[in-house]
């Protein structure tokens, strides 16, 4: 427990280094600044003073953000948010701020060097824009009007109003393809500021996405964890909720906050109309045909999960069994009794397996390449609990808490944060490792033993959180056979193993469990290959590790920030990123739709084509 002692020295350092470093910046002193940062240090800004998502490292990369956008953001204001703390020789410092156009909180992780407090982790993100705060609390809308009036339009008229003339009679500001979890939490965070928003889903209903899964699909991530933007799961709500649950909050969360959503409808085209501005998006929407829409901003939301990836193998004509990818796969219901193959090794592919052998089907799972597996509990234990759990509330950690230290982590010093958690794994769970080790099951950790969501921010696939079928393969349950498919046969499918020898299995169904197409791709059937080329590769962070390739980026490629297409925007992940980053993405959009001024500090370059 931290003294009262503690306290005032921690509150002094705080007030000592905060204070001094608003001052440097009111005198315009760059230098000064930085030399307030430590000599290894890292400021995450999330457009408050970039308009963009952006870490630079170090002094030198101090230096150069403020040379470039100090006189234009006008800092000022700086003053503490929370009482500091201070353990292990770190001061914890939450603060607020405000710039020329917006409103802002930050922390800094304060370390001694050179006998004098210096910024090792420094945050600072926007939260509003100054005469466009979101109508909460004391702003929020009255919902009628007292009086009489002959003219009186009510709220449900208004609303049918903008449904008939949104898209038709008047152009959406942005349109949002893609109406999974990560487009209804920016349509909400639109909505909220006033920007005319338009969802395309092809799906007919929001979380039909979700339905349409096998059914023993729950989320693997907390309820803590996976709140919408303004309104929160129920405090009865399942730790890990199942699919349907799943779709049906996101269909009544869409109907309550009044997003524009456009089911039964596909996105053909985009062409940017430089001359104007404006996108061309032709959509096809059922029961009306081809309608263009001219928005000033085009979102792509289809998430890391976006389009299936469906290798092609020679042979399939001929094989007289059912072939489905991960997404089509409906159940196990019809399988009893059937030989399955199940070519992959992450998480939907356990899932897939487990339930397949629970109705009694012959199950074989074919891993092509090493796979990172957690314990749920263990992964609750030591790498959630302390920010997303009922522990972490009762300790005074809610959502919005947890989600600023998680972003206060700059991405390329969280893999030291995050070891320490799997090593813990490894130590408590051995014995669950060796028996997966001892079925011939290939294990990692990441590249650099960092675990799951290192695994997830590089590469967005590579890993498992066990909720219970790693046992059936480490008991040979389910059956496991390591090798690269080559082809089907009549009977099922010929692969080549590690040792370079031939393996025949029979099936009846094979189910492709391997993953999705890029959302680079998934853009390029939309805007084109050549606007897709000249963003370059989404998602990752440059770490030079499998499937992330350098150079360093230190934010995740693409999104939820500008991208060398003018107007293009891309948005997606789990629902905790679909939570936080859909504020600072809407944030950007606003401001566009308003006119204030966006200067983009380091713009995101392009170093790969997918």
């Amino acid at each position: 427990m931290t003294t009262t002692q503690e306290k005032s020295t921690a509150r002094t350092t705080a007030e000592g280094w905060l204070s001094a470093f608003a001052d440097a910046l009111s005198a315009r002193d760059v230098d000064r600044a930085v030399s307030l940062f430590a000599e290894q240090s890292y400021w995450r800004d999330l457009v408050s003073f970039t308009w963009n998502l952006k870490t630079v490292e170090h002094r030198d990369g101090v230096r150069d953000l403020l040379t470039r956008t100090l006189e234009q953001t006008d800092p000022s204001h700086w003053e503490l948010s929370a009482e500091p703390t201070e353990a292990d020789g770190v001061t914890d410092v939450w603060f607020r701020f405000e710039t020329a156009v917006g409103r802002g909180t930050g922390h800094a992780r304060l370390i001694s060097e050179d006998g004098a407090p210096k910024a090792w982790t420094f945050l600072t993100t926007l939260d509003e824009l100054k005469g466009h705060e979101e109508p909460m609390n004391d702003r929020r809308p009255f919902g009628t009007e007292h009086g009489a009036n002959p003219d009186r339009v009510t709220w449900k008229e208004r609303r049918e109003n903008e449904l008939a003339e949104l898209g038709r009679t008047r152009d959406p500001e942005v349109v949002i393809i893609g109406g999974g979890q990560g487009g209804i939490a920016l349509g909400a965070r639109l909505r909220q500021l006033g920007v005319d928003t338009i969802i395309i889903e092809r799906n007919e209903r929001p979380g039909d996405s979700w339905r349409r899964r096998y059914k023993s699909l729950a989320l693997h991530d907390p309820v803590w964890y996976d709140h919408l933007p303004y309104l929160k799961f129920p405090d009865n709500w399942p730790v890990f909720a199942p699919k349907d649950k799943i779709g049906d909050w996101l269909e009544f969360y869409t109907r309550i906050m009044e997003l524009n959503y456009w089911g039964s409808t596909t996105a053909r085209s985009a062409e940017f109309d430089e001359s104007a501005g404006r996108w061309n998006v032709v959509v096809d929407r059922s029961g009306e045909g081809e309608i263009t829409l001219r928005p000033r901003q085009l979102v792509i939301a289809l998430g890391v999960s976006g389009k299936p990836n469906v290798p092609d193998f020679p042979g399939r004509e001929q094989f007289r069994g059912e072939v489905q990818h991960s997404s089509q796969h409906p159940g196990p219901d019809a399988y009893k009794g059937k030989k399955v193959v199940v070519i992959g090794s992450n998480n939907s592919a356990f899932d897939i397996c487990g339930a397949l052998w629970e109705v009694g089907a012959d199950v074989t799972m074919v891993q092509r390449s090493s796979t990172h597996i957690i314990k749920s509990d263990t992964l609750m234990e030591y790498g959630l609990g302390d920010l997303y759990s009922e522990r972490a509330v009762r300790n005074g950690v809610d959502t919005y808490t947890a989600d600023m230290i998680f972003a206060s982590l700059p991405y390329r010093i969280m893999h030291t944060f995050q070891k320490p958690a799997y090593d813990k794994a490894r130590e408590v769970d051995a014995d669950f490792y060796q028996r997966l080790t001892d079925a011939g099951f290939e294990l990692d950790f990441g590249d650099d033993d960092s675990g799951l969501f290192m695994k997830y921010l590089r590469r967005g696939s590579g890993y498992y959180i066990d909720v219970g079928a790693a046992d059936l393969v480490a008991d040979g349950k389910v059956k496991l056979v390591r090798g690269q498919m080559q082809e089907f046969t009549e009977k099922g499918v010929r692969l080549t193993g590690p040792d370079g020898d031939t393996v025949e299995l029979d099936a009846d169904l094979v189910v492709f469990a391997t993953g999705y197409r890029s959302m680079n791709g998934l853009a390029a059937d939309i805007v084109g290959q050549e606007v897709a080329d000249k963003v370059g590769k989404v998602w990752g962070l440059g770490s030079d590790t499998t499937k992330d390739p350098g150079p360093w980026e230190g934010e995740q490629r693409n999104m939820w920030k500008p991208t060398q297409q003018q107007n293009l925007w891309f948005h997606g992940g789990n629902l905790h990123q679909s939570r936080f980053y859909s504020l600072y993405l809407a944030l950007q959009l606003k401001a566009r739709q308003e006119g204030i001024d966006t200067p983009v500090y380091a713009l995101q370059e392009r170093h790969h084509l997918a």
